[in-house]
């Protein structure tokens, strides 16, 4: 039994290159010791190969059990469910986009599903057809546009640039990812007020089957999901060093204590500052240290001042390890 965990991430396509970055960021470098080949290594643990595939091959490889985990886009997953394949991470944060329905800017009378309803009841009535729909993603549409109450369409199987189908006269509506419409507007479309089918982002995927059969796909597994956990929840906070004066360490830790959001994950922390310039007569020196979060930060740095912190430092936090990876427990119980 190969006890390596392989990897996949996309080769190619939109969240190619962020994927890259993203893992980089989270201190997972990845190396691709020949541009040729589609194999690649993770220094960070040596435990873990990487595999190159299209997004979708991506999701193909995972669910045949070829290899144990990947790196693909939710909507992907969403439009090709299978039993054996289980999201482990639905939120690494990059390759945002909607799946959303978007009909031609010339129908300037139809701005929901509703209208909608009713341009596919005038066309089977008037027209002798059904609205036709071009898309990349027939099961997801078919049931979003079946629980909106729309039956009367045809599904275009559609590849490329689908945008330009109104215009060409095959399909009369599109269904596809956007990230900020732009091309929508430029080839005269409008997405509908209430047509976004799903949101979505690069998600982390594993074969339930294969996972639980081997103890050292698993330990890989926990070592990339502490890395990814620590530094997704390190984003969200910041470290604030304050120097400030007071008669001791508990005197100064309860000033700082009084507002609840410099109490920050645990703290504060105090030290003396040995050496520094003399303080106010029956006060010393203290550097205080404090994680809070980015929301935070502004009001933090404001309420140190209140007390007379001065000469604040703040540094991103790149990680923040809790007990356990959270991800790594969800998966866990999720396997059983």
């Amino acid at each position: 039994m190969n006890n390596r965990l392989t990897l996949a991430l996309p080769s190619k396509g939109a969240i190619a290159e962020p994927t890259l970055n993203f893992l980089r960021d989270c201190g997972l470098r990845v190396e691709k010791p020949n541009q040729r080949q589609y194999t690649g290594l993770m220094p960070a643990i040596p435990g873990i190969s990487i595999l190159f595939q299209r997004v979708n091959d991506v999701l193909y490889k995972v669910a045949d059990g070829t290899v144990p985990v990947g790196i693909t886009g939710l909507d992907v997953v969403q439009e090709h469910p299978h039993q054996d394949v289980l999201v482990i991470h639905d939120s690494l944060g990059y390759g945002h986009c909607s799946l959303v329905v978007a009909v031609p800017e010339t129908w300037v009378d139809v701005d929901n599903l509703l209208d909608l309803a009713d341009i596919a009841l005038d066309f089977r009535e008037y027209h002798r057809r059904t609205l036709r729909i071009a898309t990349k993603y027939p099961t997801l549409t078919r049931q979003f546009f079946h629980s909106q109450g729309i039956q009367h369409f045809t599904l275009v199987n559609a590849e490329g640039a689908i945008e330009a189908a109104p215009t060409l006269g095959y399909a009369d509506v599109i269904v596809d990812v956007t990230q900020t419409g732009t091309t929508l507007r430029e080839n005269h479309l409008k997405v509908l007020s209430d047509g976004i089918i799903i949101e979505s982002q690069a998600c982390l995927v594993g074969n339930r089957r294969v996972l639980p059969d081997n103890p050292a796909l698993l330990d890989s597994l926990r070592a990339l999901l502490e890395y990814i956990d620590g530094a997704l929840i390190g984003r969200n906070y910041y470290q604030l060093t304050v120097n400030i004066q007071g008669a001791d360490a508990e005197s100064v830790a309860r000033k700082v204590a009084g507002n609840p959001l410099t109490q920050g994950l645990q703290g504060p922390t105090i030290a003396p500052i040995y050496g520094a310039v003399p303080a106010q007569p029956g006060s010393q020196w203290h550097t205080v240290t404090i994680v809070v979060t980015g929301k935070k930060l502004l009001e933090a740095v404001e309420y140190m001042r209140t007390i007379g912190g001065t000469q604040t430092v703040v540094t991103p936090v790149r990680y923040v390890f809790m007990e356990q990876s959270p991800t790594f427990a969800r998966l866990l119980e999720t396997l059983g």
